[in-house]
């Protein structure tokens, strides 16, 4: 067989970058047929980065699917921190705990702009104290895909992490052993990026069927040591609870959707993250027996609890656009109606068909709601980034029926307030709140408050509740900003429904 030497247009750009880590690719002199098939490999990810055409002032987009165990980002960034490049949008579906790194690379020019739906830990702080000149944008899942789709997030380059890929690309995210599920917010961007690079952590063989991200979206691929630890995607705030309070509003909160008018053969539901919404489903499972009626489908984020009422035949299909646990993730291998969507299919207002619009019931958490039942999930009580726009203002709108739940009281600090420090699902997208002193329906759906009346539920206004949690706690003292915007939150149409300043030093 005749072989030759490496076309020019393949010469790896930096002369002193290792050898090919894939055992097919160590030697210089390729076959045609070797070459052509193995064209996508990368010696390193600085030859992918170099390969990709990324220069500065570009944009970088990510994934979040190994949520508090991603490895990617970091590794990503910080390469590009000592190839020397500047002025970078960073644009990931979702920043956490462990992307604290990121802070230097801010401070020293690298990243100049980001786009994310989550901010937290001390990232978050650091921002949220003023680390950047331009204002994070802060956006819906749906909303994500809409800033994409309509221009104004245009992704030069997508670092997609994959556990496993075979070498034109074809990857998923429930092969290999660092398995993390669903590629949901993954494929949005290997769909639309210009360029497209895998990191994975192992080959196999052609082709990986079935493929979450196909091989004709796939540009480039290097392999890397470790793309997240699937131990930590369920941290945080994806738990279940024993905790007796939000054992007691996980049960108002199924007992409201028992006789909402909602519950019935059929239904569709999404639970949420927070513990008491996780919880739900255990006294579901109960009244779904009793009544001898099944969910047609579970959306969004699906959990261990989750695939095991579909295992029981309880919910008939999962749509998952992220799996929360490993439970989930190896669910999506095994089960033919445990089904993997993209965000667009999930969310995006542009999509031609979001799930969530067909959503009759979504659980969804708090960290403020206030009088008009406006949401905060972004800014803790000290006006410090600390959560995640994520789906909750597109399942709110999408939804026949939006249940919030939340303790009225957490430490010294109401939930139910005036006004919350940052609006991120508006008040006409709620329906019902649900806390451990009383449940109470936005006048907006009297029809949801006649039918809770009827059961004999434990009803109050947002009034009172207001006032019974200012009795426990207090007057809150008011906390201190100034003038300079440090995160703008987008609705999921794209336009501005909030902002957020910089707290006061």
């Amino acid at each position: 067989m005749t072989t030759h030497t490496l076309p020019a247009s393949r010469i790896p750009a930096h002369t002193d970058l290792p050898a090919f880590t894939h055992a097919a690719a160590h030697s210089p002199w390729l076959s045609q047929e070797d070459e052509k098939r193995q064209r996508k490999l990368c010696a390193s990810l600085e030859q992918a980065i170099v390969r990709s055409g990324l220069k500065n002032g570009m944009t970088i987009s990510f994934h979040h699917a190994f949520r508090g165990g991603d490895k990617v980002v970091n590794l990503v960034v910080g390469t590009l921190a000592r190839m020397g490049f500047r002025d970078l949008t960073l644009a990931s579906s979702s920043l956490i705990d462990a992307h604290w790194p990121l802070i230097e690379h801010i401070q020293q020019g690298v990243i100049r702009q980001i786009y994310t739906s989550g901010l937290r830990g001390k990232l978050g702080e650091a921002i949220s104290r003023g680390l950047m000149d331009n204002p994070v944008q802060i956006h819906s899942h749906g909303g994500r895909v809409q800033l994409i789709d309509s221009g104004e997030l245009a992704i030069d380059v997508a670092f997609l992490g994959v556990p496993c890929c075979d070498e034109f690309g074809n990857a998923n995210g429930f092969s290999g052993k660092s398995r993390c599920g669903s590629l949901g917010y993954a494929q949005v961007d290997a769909e639309r990026a210009r360029t497209v690079v895998l990191l994975t952590e192992e080959f196999v063989s052609y082709p990986n069927h079935p493929a979450s991200i196909a091989q004709d979206q796939v540009d480039l691929i290097v392999q890397v040591e470790e793309v997240g630890d699937p131990a930590k995607i369920s941290a945080g705030a994806i738990r279940l609870t024993s905790n007796p309070r939000e054992l007691l509003i996980a049960r108002q909160a199924a007992n409201v959707i028992e006789h909402s008018g909602y519950f019935n053969h059929g239904f569709s539901l999404q639970t949420g993250t927070g513990g008491a919404a996780l919880a739900v489903s255990r006294f579901l499972e109960e009244k779904m027996r009793r009544r001898q009626i099944t969910a047609g489908f579970a959306l969004g984020g699906i959990t261990g609890t989750m695939v095991d009422l579909h295992e029981k035949g309880l919910v008939e299909k999962l749509l998952d656009t992220q799996s929360f646990d490993a439970d989930a993730a190896q669910s999506l291998s095994r089960n033919p109606h445990h089904i993997e969507i993209s965000a667009n299919q999930y969310a995006s207002p542009r999509s031609k068909g979001a799930a969530c619009e067909r959503l009759n019931v979504v659980m969804l958490s708090a960290l403020e709601i206030d009088l008009n039942f406006n949401v905060n999930v972004m800014t803790g009580s000290d006006g410090v980034l600390r959560g995640a726009s994520g789906g909750h203002s597109d399942t709110a709108a999408g939804a026949d029926l939006t249940i919030i739940t939340a303790p009225l009281v957490r430490g010294r600090l109401p939930t139910v307030v005036d006004k919350v420090l940052t609006t991120v699902t508006p008040g006409e997208s709620i329906d019902v709140l649900v806390t451990d002193h009383g449940i109470a329906v936005n006048p907006r759906r009297p029809e949801i408050r006649e039918r809770l009346h009827a059961a004999g539920l434990p009803l109050m206004t947002i009034e009172q509740l207001h006032a019974r949690a200012r009795l426990l706690t207090g007057e809150p003292k008011a906390i201190e900003f100034t003038d300079r915007v440090v995160a703008v939150v987008r609705y999921r149409d794209g336009s501005v429904i909030d902002v957020i300043r910089q707290v006061k030093p």
